[in-house]
């Protein structure tokens, strides 16, 4: 494998075309202001790198990055490309990933509105991330140990599996289809509207509004805090080991937690079952 070090790229498509190569120490900036450093490349590493200019990763296959940073203008850096791994980096261009396959992201900063559009095949490790609309319509997700902060996040996903996370978020998982979030937190306006086969494993939920309009949703010994006009018109299986502040006009299934502040059922179409067991020990009513 070719290796090139402490070198300085500006020019237009600077590493055009490039078969294993590793760039080490470099740092893709200058005057020339050229874009689409590395591009229909195959086998690349970049460790200790620093990207300043635009859309540097397109139509990547096989790529290493290792302790580098991508800034605020490196945008729309890393698409069409398979077979990834980033670990230990910052990613902090808008639009920083889209349409990717096989990728694994460890210990890494994401700043980065618009971030995983339509990617599949990913894994997130340890990582801190902040955006807006994060991984819409993306497919065959794996977190663990994630801090995400922003917006619309996990929208219209598919096959996902969350553990062990922290989501402070609002419209999360909205349209999501067979994703499994367990031991988590998650914080936010109006959750998982319009999903279906959602489980939460033993996870808080905190917001307004949450797990409406679901189907096939299911809670197993889950915390949920200033959760009012819950679970409206969802099909649900849950049990809750909080007081729920409401719950309002499930359509079908069965709700069980120590206590229910109002229940609203004005839908002649809802027929979920509520039951409430307070104190703990003393059986169900």
């Amino acid at each position: 494998m070719e290796i090139i070090e402490n070198q300085r790229f500006d020019q237009e498509r600077a590493l055009y075309g490039s078969r294993d190569l590793t760039v080490r120490g470099c740092a893709f900036d200058g005057p020339a202001d050229g874009e689409s450093a590395f591009k229909e490349c195959e086998r690349i590493v970049a460790e200790d790198c620093f990207f300043n200019l635009r859309y540097p990763l397109w139509h990547v296959h096989g790529l290493a990055i290792r302790r580098s940073e991508m800034t605020e203008l490196c945008r729309a850096a890393l698409w069409y490309s398979d077979h990834i791994s980033i670990t230990d980096s910052k990613l902090h261009g808008i639009k920083a990933l889209r349409e990717c396959a096989d990728i694994s992201i460890t210990g890494t900063d994401i700043r980065s509105p618009e971030f995983g559009w339509s990617s599949k095949n990913v894994e997130l490790r340890d990582c801190d991330a902040e955006s807006e609309y994060f991984f819409m319509r993306a497919e065959n997700l794996s977190f663990s140990d994630v801090r995400f902060k922003g917006k619309y996040s996990f929208q219209y996903i598919k096959n996902a599996r969350f553990d062990h996370c922290t989501f402070d978020t609002k419209d999360a998982f909205w349209h999501s289809e067979n994703v499994t979030v367990t031991d988590s937190v998650v914080k936010g306006e109006y959750l998982a509207w319009y999903s279906q086969g959602l489980t939460l494993i033993r996870c808080k939920i905190i917001g307004t509004q949450p797990l409406c309009y679901c189907k096939g949703l299911t809670l197993v010994d889950c915390e949920m805090e200033g959760t009012d006009l819950s679970f409206e018109k969802s099909e649900v299986e849950a049990t809750v080991t909080t007081p729920i502040f409401s719950v309002k006009n499930p359509r079908s299934g069965t709700i069980t937690a120590p206590a229910v502040g109002e229940i609203i059922m004005d839908d002649p179409e809802a027929r979920g079952e509520i039951v409430t067991c307070e104190p703990a020990g003393s059986g169900c009513t």
